[in-house]
């Protein structure tokens, strides 16, 4: 085995101290590396910064010689036959569900950002050793990696069959509070690495629902155990999924309130659709995934046209399944479905950028998106959903109820999942067409390919639900409002600060960006009125349609001043009702497998 430890270095420096040691051949060359991105993140991370300290040192008292090619490899070669080990320091300070973090309270790794790899060796089995200083000696230890003689939660040995095995289990430490829940025979771990008041037993009740969902849908569940590990934050949201465990980041109060057993607050429902989302990558990406992940090539971009499956499916899957489970009311769905739609449909980005395209570009466009992204890219998680959508009631529709999404998504993770075979567009087409007992490959190509608007109003309409284009309800809102009464509206998007309005989001061709104002813009004043949220919603209501004002915002430091008018809200908004409950069932009923 390649033997690797890490423990707290320096809680108040934020330092881990890592090492890992290897037997080397005389005189031959190994690489070590650490990646560039981590599945699940598209974006080069660049995760070799944050190494400190790096040395190499030799069992016979030889001294090996360690040269460092460029910003994230190193070279190592030995004159002789021995066992050498690599010590480092690693800064982590990064609370987010990506890297490493370390202080007085908490600490949090992924692999990825820890773990050197040696290429020459990367299918070697690992055993690391997560070890404790006296300072934490009383935290608890959190992570979906196989427990080598070690109890659980404990601090010890943990063991992977190779290194991508290794950096796919991230670890949580603290005294973290947890929950266990069983779920067809396997055992879940909920675990919040800081303070909450959440009632755990619902939550639980809650997280069984769903997985029991998922794991029914696909068949079986791929892991013997899995983890819930989650950072809660003043303000938080994100998750990134594993093989058999997820980190999720949200905020303090997002867990459902103890003394209200009964309310489903927005909140809580956002964060169990997000334990619902990275619980179905299990299957759906970390295991059914592009062939152009097989295997992961962590140094450098990868790129495919697939994510709007692997992303634009889990996203319809993970508020759905809400539905499905008695979670959330029918109506409720649809409300969640038509700010889905309205994102999609209110700028015009998906008229310039096909899904295809916008996965390929996910590492410049999407995870690094410009103040131009509403109107010059579209999604693939949202517009995804939107054909996912159109995939399951086609499929429902022409195979007169027999199929349905449910059961392309099972063939997949037969054909693919278990496999380890990477899938291709033509493998979504050719199952769909046996499912249809049709061919829809042209439709479905151009769906995937053309900048177009995904039509579901027809297929809709025979499932009893109407698909219409409407208002939206308030100047800061994607909510939506079918009216004949003048809505005011500006086309942009804001929060609120202690400066004033700030700017996030300026639709093309709207008043907004007519007057000038631009992402990142702060405004102060409306019509000579101290900006806030409510009291731009007030005056826009009390305005004539038309009306145009003054209005005065800070650019960098500079003050400037623009005239903006008050139109009626155009009608890119979605609004998404149920008008047959009768019909309806033919697309709310799950088909059995």
């Amino acid at each position: 085995m390649i033997n690797y430890s890490i423990s707290p270095l320096n809680i108040n420096s934020h330092l881990f101290s890592v090492s890992l040691t290897f037997n080397v051949t005389a005189n031959k060359p190994y690489t070590l590396s650490l990646p560039s991105w981590l599945p699940g993140s598209y974006m080069i991370r660049d995760f070799a910064k944050n190494i400190i300290e790096i040395n190499a040192t030799a069992e016979d008292n030889s001294s090996p010689i360690l040269i460092k090619n460029d910003k994230q490899t190193w070279t190592l070669t030995s004159n002789n036959e021995t066992s050498v080990t690599i010590n480092y320091s690693v800064f982590a300070f990064d609370l987010s569900v990506r890297t490493a973090y370390l202080d007085s309270q908490r600490a949090f790794f992924n692999g990825s950002s820890v773990f050197l790899q040696v290429e020459e060796l990367a299918n070697q089995a690992c055993l690391l050793n997560i070890e404790p200083t006296d300072a934490i000696k009383d935290w608890k230890v959190a992570t979906g990696l196989t427990r080598h003689n070690t109890e659980k939660y404990a601090f010890g040995q943990y063991s992977a069959e190779n290194y991508q095995e290794l950096i796919d289990g991230p670890v949580a430490m603290g005294n973290f509070s947890y929950k266990e829940f069983d779920v067809e025979g396997v055992t879940h771990h909920v675990v919040f690495t800081s303070e909450h008041y959440g009632d755990l037993t619902r939550l639980t009740k809650d997280l069984t629902k769903l997985c029991q969902h998922h794991i029914s849908m696909f068949g079986e569940a791929p892991f013997k155990e899995y983890w819930f590990i989650t950072h809660l934050l003043a303000n938080g949201f994100g998750g990134l999924e594993h093989k058999n465990s997820t980190i999720l980041q949200a905020s303090r109060f997002d867990l459902p309130n103890p003394n209200k057993p009964d309310e489903l607050t927005e909140n809580y429902r956002t964060f169990l659709s997000l334990c619902s989302h990275e619980y179905f990558h299990a299957w759906n990406v970390c295991r059914i995934k592009p062939k152009e992940f097989i295997p992961y090539n962590l140094q450098e971009e990868t790129h495919t046209t697939q994510l709007w499956a692997y992303e634009g499916i889990t996203s319809y899957y993970d508020d759905f399944s809400l539905y499905r489970t008695g979670l959330i009311s029918f109506e409720d769905y649809l409300k969640i479905l038509s700010k889905t739609a309205t994102r999609v449909y209110r700028g015009k980005g998906e008229l310039k950028q096909s899904v295809a395209d916008s996965s390929f570009d996910t590492w410049t466009k999407f995870y690094k998106q410009g103040p131009d992204a509403v109107n010059n890219i579209v999604s693939y998680y949202t517009k995804g959903s939107l054909i996912a959508l159109w995939l399951d009631l086609t499929i429902r529709d022409k195979s007169n109820g027999q199929y349905s999404l449910d059961n392309l998504m099972k063939e997949l993770w037969i054909h693919f999942g278990r496999t380890n075979i990477g899938t291709s567009e033509d493998d979504f087409i050719n199952i769909a067409n046996i499912l249809c007992n049709t061919d829809i490959r042209d439709e479905f190509t151009a769906m995937l390919h053309n900048a177009e608007r995904v039509n579901l109003s027809a297929l809709l309409k025979k499932v009893g639900i109407d698909f219409a284009a409407s208002k939206f309800c308030k100047l800061n809102s994607v909510e939506t409002r079918t009216t004949d009464e003048y809505v005011p509206y500006i086309g942009a998007l804001y929060t609120a600060t202690p400066s004033g309005l700030k700017v996030t989001q300026v639709v093309e061709d709207s008043p907004a960006a007519n007057a000038g104002l631009a992402v990142n813009d702060i405004i102060i004043a409306v019509d000579n009125m101290q900006a806030t949220e409510k009291s731009l919603q007030n005056i826009a209501e009390h305005l004539a349609q038309n009306t145009s004002v003054k209005c005065h915002y800070f650019r960098d430091d500079q003050l400037l001043e623009q005239s903006i008018r008050f139109i009626d809200s155009p009608t890119s908004a979605i609004e998404i009702t149920e008008s047959d409950a009768k019909l309806s069932n033919k697309w709310r009923n799950i088909i059995e497998l």
